[in-house]
C-alpha cells in the first residue's frame, strides 16, 4: 500500500492524495473525506516521502563534520554549539540527520549524493582540519548550506563564526594593559582556518603595541590534544626562555601548559602568565582558574538555526556572520 495505490482507488491524482496529506485546502471536501475514508479502512500511513511530495520538503537538516579531529561529538564548543542549534530549528519542525564523517573519508562517498538520497532541505557544516572536496561540492550546490567555523561560498550559503581576530587583539590588548611585554603563542602546526585567523591576528596585534615576535616564543603542538599542549611547553621550558605570558589558542591546550609549568614548580601568572581560548566548563576549575575568551556558542546556534530556515524559505540573501566574543578575565593572568 503506498500514496499511488490510494490515488487509484480513491480515482483522483497522486498529487491530490499529496494535498490532502499535507492539509492544502484546495481540495474538494467530497473527495478529501474519500481518500481520507480509504486510507482509515486501508490501514495506510503516509511516509515523511508521501507528505513532501506537495510541499518538496522533508523537514530534515543534514549534520556534516567536515574533516577530523576536532570536529566531533567530543568537541566541547561544537556540541553546545550544535545543542543551540537542535532547539532552535525543532522549534521551526525541523528534525536533524547526522552524517558518519568516518564512512565519507574511508569510502570517499559524496556528501551531496548522500543529502539528495536523504532530500535534506538545509545543511549545517561543522569545520575541522581537513575539508574534504564532497565538503566543497556540497557547500556550492542547490542545497541551502549553513557552515560554523568554515567559510564557504555557495550561492545557496553562508557562514557563522566567532570574530576570531578580534579574540586575538583582546587578548594581546589585555595582555598589554596589564604590563606584560613578552608575549608568547601555544599554536598548533597545521592550521585551521580559525587557528590561522588567531595567529595571523596575534601577530597584528603585538605589532600594534611595538611588541617583539620572538620566534623561540611562538610555539606549535602537534594537534589540539591537552598532552600536545604539554609536551610543546615542557620544550618551552627545556630552551630556558619563557615569556612573561603565553596565549595558548585553545583551552585544552593551555590545561597542558598548566601541567608542565606545575611538574617544573612554575607558578601562573608569576613565573608566567597564560590565557586560553573558548571557555570550556573546566577553566573555572583549574589552579589558577584561567583567563580566556568565551564564545557565544547559543547565539552561533540560534542565528545558525534562523539564518537556515530563511535560506531554505528564501527569504534572505546569504551573507556571513561574525558573532562577538567575551573575555573573561580569572587569576592566571
Amino acid at each position: 500500500m503506498n500514496i499511488k495505490t490510494i490515488a487509484s482507488m480513491a480515482g483522483v491524482s497522486v498529487a491530490t492524495v499529496s494535498k490532502i496529506i499535507n492539509n492544502y485546502s484546495d481540495v474538494g471536501e467530497e473527495t478529501r473525506q474519500r481518500v481520507l475514508r480509504i486510507m482509515e479502512e486501508t490501514g495506510y500511513k503516509p511516509s515523511s516521502s508521501a507528505k513532501t511530495l506537495a510541499t518538496k520538503k522533508s523537514n530534515l537538516i543534514g549534520v556534516v563534520f567536515a574533516g577530523k579531529l576536532n570536529s566531533d561529538l567530543n568537541h566541547p564548543i561544537f556540541v553546545k554549539v550544535i545543542n543551540a542549534f537542535k532547539k532552535q530549528i525543532g522549534l521551526l519542525g525541523y528534525d536533524l540527520l547526522f552524517f558518519s564523517n568516518e564512512t565519507f573519508f574511508q569510502s570517499k562517498e559524496d556528501y551531496l549524493a548522500r543529502c539528495r538520497h536523504f532530500q535534506v532541505d538545509g545543511c549545517i557544516i561543522i569545520a575541522g582540519d581537513i575539508i574534504e572536496p564532497s565538503v566543497v561540492n556540497l557547500a556550492r550546490s542547490d542545497i541551502p548550506c549553513i557552515g560554523i567555523d568554515i567559510e564557504i561560498d555557495g550561492v545557496n550559503s553562508t557562514y557563522l563564526m566567532s570574530d576570531n581576530a578580534n579574540i586575538a587583539a583582546k587578548i594581546v590588548e589585555h595582555l598589554y594593559m596589564r604590563g606584560y611585554r613578552e608575549i608568547g603563542l601555544l599554536g598548533i602546526e597545521r592550521n585551521s582556518g580559525v587557528i590561522l585567523i588567531r595567529e595571523t591576528a596575534f601577530r597584528e596585534s603585538l605589532k600594534t603595541f611595538g611588541l617583539p615576535i620572538r620566534p623561540e616564543w611562538i610555539i606549535r603542538s602537534v594537534d589540539y590534544a591537552r598532552d600536545s599542549g604539554y609536551r610543546a611547553m615542557k620544550g618551552l621550558i627545556s630552551s630556558g626562555s619563557l615569556p612573561q605570558a603565553m596565549f595558548a589558542v585553545t583551552d585544552h591546550l593551555a590545561f597542558g601548559v598548566m601541567q608542565a609549568m606545575k611538574e617544573h614548580h612554575l607558578r601562573i601568572p608569576q613565573d608566567m602568565a597564560l590565557v586560553g581560548c573558548d571557555d570550556i566548563d573546566a577553566c573555572k576549575y583549574t589552579v589558577p582558574p584561567l583567563t580566556t575568551v568565551r564564545q557565544d556558542t547559543d547565539k552561533i546556534g540560534r542565528l545558525a538555526a534562523l539564518m537556515l530556515f530563511d535560506m531554505i524559505n528564501k527569504q534572505i540573501n546569504p551573507t556571513a556572520v561574525m558573532v562577538e566574543s567575551e573575555l573573561i578575565v580569572r587569576e592566571s593572568c
